[in-house]
C-alpha cells in the first residue's frame, strides 16, 4: 500500500507527480487536514440517513458531500502521490479504494455496502478521472453535457435538454477538471487564456470558458461521441434520411464529389461528415484539418492536423488557414476540413478546384443558399480583394453538392436538402435539389415527415459517378427516391 502511514517522515511529493496523479482535486487543496487535526465528521446517523441508496442514485445530500470531502482530505494526507503516479489506472483505483476503506473504518463512519461503494467510486473518479462527470461520460445516450458553474449540470438526451442533480464541490474543483481535460491535448485554460477548445481521448469535442469571462464560474460544454461509430445505415434507422438518399450520399463520397455539409449547431454535421468519409477508398491519402481533432476516419492513410492557440507570450498560433495551406504541400488526395469558419474557405475552394476532388467540409448555415453566401462572406472578410462575381465563380467551380442537416424542434435530426451547384446565370448561382424533406405534421410532440426526390433523373455529377462505374447504382437510387415525385 502506497500510504504514508508507518513511515519515518512523509515523502516529498513533487508538483509534477501530484499533477499527474490527481490534478483535478489536488491542485490548490488547502483544506487537507494535518495529522494533528482530524476533520469534523457528521454524525454517523446522518451519514447513514442521507447517503445515496444505490449506485444509480442521482441525488447527493449536503451531508454526503461533507463526508466525502472529509474522507478525501484524509486520503490526500495519507497517500503517497509519487508512487501512485507510477501505477496503471486499475492498480491506482484498487490502491485508492483500499486506503479509503481503511479510513472509513478508522473514523467509524456508518455506511451500508452500497453507500460505501458509491463513496469509493466518487473518490476514485475525483482523483483519477473527471470527478462528477464520469457517470455522464459513461452513458452512451447523452449527446451533450453542459456545465454552468459548480452547481448546475445539464445534459441532452434524445434531443431534449434536462437538468441533472449532479454538482461539483465548488468552482475550484470544476476549474481543475477543466484544466485536466485541456492539458491532455497540450492546451491550457486560465485567467490569461480563458477560452479553450479541446477534446477528450475518444474525440468528444470540449469547450471551456473560464472566469472572468464566465461570471458564475467555469462553463464546460462537451459534445459527446458515441462509442460505436455511426454509419449511414444508422441515419436511415433514425429516420434522418431514407435508404435511397443514403445510397446517393454514399455514391457522392465514393465518386469524389466536392461536398459541403451545412447546418446549425447540433444538427449532426460532423457525424454526417464522418459517415461520408467511410466511402473513401482505402488507397487514398486523406489529410484532415480541425480546430479540435474529432473526426474518426477508418482508412489506413490518414494524416490528422490540428490548430494550435498562441502560447502565454502570444506567439506560436497555428490557424486553420495555415493548416489548409500547408496540407496542399503534403500530396493530399482528399482534404477534409472539420469546420470552415474563416479565410481558410478561400484555400479550401482553391484546393477543390485544383485537383483535390472529393474534398469535404462543414459550415454553419440554415440553407444551401445561405451556405454559399457564408462562403462568400468568409472569403471577403479574409481580406481578399475580389469581385463578388469572381468569388461566386470559384464557389460554382469548386462545390459539387451541398447537404443540409437540421435539428428539428422535437430534437430529431434530419437531412433536409441534397442540393447540386450547377453554375451561374449572371451574378446568381444556380442550384437544383435532388432530395427534400417535407413536413407532414406532428404526433405527440414528434415531427412527422418524409424524404422525396424532385424528379431529377440525371444529376450533374452523373459523369463523375460513371467514371467510377457507379452510375448504375446511382440510377437505381434516384428511381427509388423519385417514386413519390
Amino acid at each position: 500500500m502506497f500510504g504514508k502511514r508507518g513511515q519515518g517522515a512523509p515523502q516529498t511529493v513533487t508538483a509534477d507527480a501530484a499533477a499527474k496523479a490527481a490534478p483535478a482535486e489536488l491542485t490548490g487543496v488547502s483544506e487537507a487536514p494535518s495529522e494533528n487535526k482530524k476533520p469534523k465528521m457528521p454524525a454517523p446517523e446522518a451519514v447513514a440517513k442521507n447517503a445515496p441508496k444505490s449506485a444509480s442514485a442521482a441525488t447527493r445530500s449536503d451531508d454526503y458531500y461533507a463526508v466525502k470531502q472529509s474522507i478525501f482530505a484524509a486520503l490526500i494526507d495519507t497517500i503517497d502521490l509519487g508512487q501512485l503516479a507510477q501505477l496503471d489506472q486499475k492498480s491506482a483505483r484498487d490502491e485508492i479504494r483500499d486506503i479509503v476503506t481503511e479510513i472509513i473504518q478508522l473514523k467509524n463512519v456508518v455506511m451500508s455496502i452500497s453507500e460505501q461503494e458509491n463513496l469509493l467510486e466518487d473518490i476514485c473518479n475525483d482523483v483519477l478521472g473527471y470527478g462528477p462527470l464520469e457517470p455522464l461520460l459513461a452513458r452512451d445516450d447523452i449527446a451533450d453535457i453542459m456545465v454552468n458553474g459548480a452547481g448546475r449540470v445539464f445534459i441532452e438526451v434524445e434531443g431534449k435538454v434536462e437538468l441533472t442533480p449532479i454538482r461539483f464541490r465548488d468552482n475550484t474543483q470544476l476549474m481543475n477538471i477543466c484544466q485536466r481535460i485541456v492539458s491532455q491535448v497540450g492546451r491550457r485554460v486560465d485567467e490569461s487564456a480563458p477560452i479553450c477548445d479541446a477534446r477528450l481521448q475518444d474525440g468528444s469535442r470540449v469547450n471551456v470558458i473560464a472566469p472572468p469571462l464566465s461570471i458564475d464560474g467555469p462553463s464546460l460544454t462537451i459534445r459527446k461521441f458515441k462509442r460505436d461509430k455511426l454509419t449511414l445505415k444508422d441515419f436511415v434507422n433514425y429516420g434522418s434520411i431514407n435508404e435511397a438518399g443514403a445510397d446517393i450520399l454514399g455514391i457522392m463520397g465514393a465518386s469524389r464529389c466536392n461536398v459541403l455539409i451545412s447546418g446549425g449547431t447540433g444538427s449532426g454535421k460532423t457525424t454526417l461528415l464522418n459517415c461520408m468519409t467511410g466511402f473513401i477508398d482505402v488507397t487514398e491519402r486523406i489529410i484532415t484539418c480541425e480546430d479540435a481533432a474529432e473526426l474518426q476516419l477508418q482508412q489506413p492513410h490518414v494524416v490528422r492536423l490540428e490548430t494550435r492557440p498562441p502560447n502565454i507570450e502570444g506567439f506560436g498560433e497555428i490557424t486553420m488557414r495555415d493548416l489548409v495551406r500547408n496540407c496542399l504541400r503534403m500530396r493530399p488526395e482528399r482534404i477534409v476540413v472539420g469546420e470552415v469558419r474563416g479565410p481558410e474557405a478561400f484555400d479550401l475552394l482553391q484546393a477543390m478546384n485544383t485537383g483535390h476532388d472529393g474534398s469535404m467540409g462543414t459550415l454553419h448555415a440554415n440553407s444551401p443558399r445561405e451556405a454559399m453566401s457564408r462562403l462568400e462572406s468568409m472569403i471577403t472578410m479574409g481580406g481578399f480583394n475580389l469581385p463578388s462575381k469572381t468569388i461566386r465563380e470559384m464557389i460554382c467551380g469548386s462545390i459539387d453538392v451541398i447537404i443540409q442537416a437540421e435539428r428539428m424542434r422535437d430534437g430529431s435530426r434530419r437531412i433536409t436538402h441534397i442540393t447540386e451547384v450547377l453554375g451561374q446565370e449572371g451574378d446568381v448561382i444556380i442550384t437544383q435539389d435532388l432530395m427534400l424533406y417535407e413536413l407532414e405534421g406532428e404526433d405527440n410532440g414528434k415531427i412527422r415527415g418524409h424524404h422525396r426526390g424532385t424528379g431529377i433523373a440525371r444529376p450533374a455529377f452523373w459523369d463523375r459517378a460513371r467514371y467510377f462505374n457507379l452510375h448504375g447504382k446511382l440510377a437505381n437510387a434516384l428511381d427509388r427516391l423519385n417514386e413519390e415525385f
